[in-house]
Order: structure tokens, then sequence, then C-alpha cells
């Protein structure tokens, strides 16, 4: 079983960073695509960030582009997320997330995914 569990979140102001992490309690190394969702109160949970892990291939929701980035660490069993430039739109619960299928990678799926982290919190204020 692997267990996810997501740190990094905060209340910052419009313009600011923040870099999340994801460690995972098992090895990653069988996992072909991981990720990062978010949900704002009353929406639907939506794909932030994918890595597809053979090759490094990175996909981002338009929202994002330019602005966050997404890494591995193999040795660390970690998952990052670098957020630069943020907005008060991307206030909401970022969850980790991984898959043992990487089919799906490229289309930020969150039903694509069997494993989820509890989730962090990031405010961001005007």
């Amino acid at each position: 079983q692997v267990s996810l569990v997501e740190s990094g979140g905060a209340s910052v102001q419009a313009g600011g960073s923040l870099r999340l992490s994801c460690a995972s309690s098992a090895s990653i190394l069988s996992m072909m695509c991981m990720g990062w969702f978010r949900q704002a109160p009353g929406k639907e949970r939506e794909g932030v960030a994918n890595i597809f892990k053979p090759d490094g291939t990175t996909y981002y929701a338009d929202s994002v582009k330019g602005r966050f980035t997404i890494s591995l660490d193999n040795a660390k069993n970690a998952l990052y997320l670098q957020m630069n430039s943020l907005e008060p739109e991307d206030t909401g619960m970022y969850y980790c997330a991984s898959s043992h299928s990487g089919d799906m990678c490229y289309a930020l799926i969150a039903g694509e995914f069997g494993y989820w982290g509890q989730g962090t919190q990031v405010t961001v204020s005007l």
C-alpha cells in the first residue's frame, strides 16, 4: 500500500510563491504517473500538473502553465510542485496522486489515479 503525505500549503498573498511536497511511504519506482490536483470549495477536483515517470514528460493545466513546475525525486520518493505568481484562483486543497498506469497521464484526470494523499491547503489572498 502506498501512503502519500503532502506538505507545504500555506496562506500567501497574490504574486507569492509556494513549494508543495509529497512524500511517499513506499517506493514510487512502480508508479508510471504522478500528479497534483486541487479542489476549491464547491468545485470539482481538477488536475494541475502530471509527470510521466519513464521519460519525465510533464503536463499542465492551461491555468497554471508558465507559473507552476512539477518535479520528481525518485531517490527520495518525493514529488514537488513549485508554484509562482500565485493568484486568488489558485486557492484550494492540493492533493498528490500516483498511478501504476501512465496511459492517460497527459489528460490530468483524477479517476486515473489510485493513490491519494490527504491534501494540503493553499490560500491566496489579494
